[in-house]
């Protein structure tokens, strides 16, 4: 008996959740993680009338027949959503007396593996997104490769236009490939802390003046009104010029209204927050905004607003995932306002370095 409390005292201990249940199928004992996960006042009550799914069932059912350990899933609704458990069911030897008369027991362990899911969701995601975007202009050039060695052979006026085609093609599958290497990178650093110090107003201005010669610029009309002081943040100069790179063009190829040249004004400030200083860059556009229920997806990988238009514009829609990570190395964050008709405020928010630090 001494062993038996020494054992189910040491159980106690484990992190994940944990039942045992009696040979006659009665739950006998549950740790703080069992008895979270399935409420207290349980005991007594048959394994079946706890565990309702029929896998974890048939695992229990065929521990406690001598089949020794089994596996199976378990999902698990709460108000936070769905969880999904890896459970184990392992026989265990039990003194007379402890829910049996000399027999076996079964410990059943529930392993939180949600996390380990959705990442694996996200990856296939990913993967079928990406050969999607490759797949669409791929097949565009095998199809222009196959007119132009048949029917289009000797037709110069063709052969010209479709060349034209394929290097359109090819060149959003270079966008494409540099995006995904470019956040591939990010990642790659993102628990890493950038080690550099930037002058966020003079790297500001260095965009706006590379950005200025872009096709989707010419007839723009675009203003960067700067801080009365610089203003410096801990960062690496070349991802925070991907960042604002990023939100500018945004902000010039999709914030124009019909018919109309795109107006984006940038704006640099020192504000307090209950976090400290920070640098907050607004750019601002007059377009015809973003309904309320896609901005919370706006920075997922390949999602667009306008498919059919991004891609028209050279989207690979990779660019506000680039800019999420990056801003999440850096210890800041994207703020986004929209409204439809109203035009769209994109802020970049990064913790300020006063004189002395860094």
């Amino acid at each position: 008996m001494a062993k038996s409390r020494e054992l189910l005292q040491t159980l106690a201990a484990v992190p994940l959740p944990m039942v045992m249940i009696a040979p006659d199928g009665r739950l006998i004992w549950a740790n703080e993680g069992g008895l979270a996960l399935f409420g207290r006042g349980l005991e007594g009550l048959h394994y079946t009338a706890i565990l309702r799914q029929p896998g974890p069932a048939a695992a229990i059912e065929a521990a406690l027949s001598g089949q020794g350990r089994r596996e199976a899933r378990y999902r698990h609704s709460t108000a936070g959503g769905e969880r999904l458990y890896r459970v184990s069911a392992a026989p265990v030897p039990l003194p007379a007396g402890e829910g049996g008369e000399g027999g076996g027991a079964v410990l059943v362990s529930f392993e939180d593996v949600s996390p380990l899911e959705e990442a694996l969701q996200m990856r296939q995601d990913f993967v079928a997104n990406v050969s999607h975007e490759l797949r669409s202009p791929l097949t565009a050039m095998l199809g222009f490769i196959e007119t132009l060695r048949g029917p289009a052979r000797e037709d110069a006026a063709a052969r010209e236009r479709f060349l034209g085609l394929m290097a359109e093609e090819a060149q959003r599958m270079d966008r494409l490939i540099a995006d995904l290497l470019a956040l591939a990178r990010v990642e790659a650093e993102e628990r890493r802390a950038p080690e550099g110090r930037v002058a966020l107003d003079a790297l500001i201005g260095e965009v706006v003046d590379r950005v200025s010669g872009m096709p989707a610029a010419r007839n723009a009309r675009l203003e960067f009104t700067t801080p009365d002081a610089p203003l410096h943040v801990a960062g690496d100069g070349d991802q925070l010029r991907q960042v604002f790179a990023n939100v500018i063009e945004n902000a010039l190829k999709y914030g124009a209204r019909p018919g109309q040249p795109a107006e984006v004004r940038i704006t640099l400030a020192r504000r307090s927050s209950p976090r400290g200083p920070e640098a907050v860059a607004e750019v601002a556009d007059q377009g015809p905004g973003i309904a309320a229920h896609h901005i919370p997806r706006l920075t997922e990988r390949f999602y667009r607003v306008d498919a059919h238009r991004a891609r028209e514009m050279g989207g690979t829609g990779l660019g506000l995932a680039i800019v999420k990570h990056i801003l999440n190395r850096h210890r800041g964050r994207l703020k986004i306002e929209s409204a439809p008709g109203a035009g769209s405020r994109f802020q970049v928010i990064l913790p300020l370095v006063e004189r002395g630090e860094g």
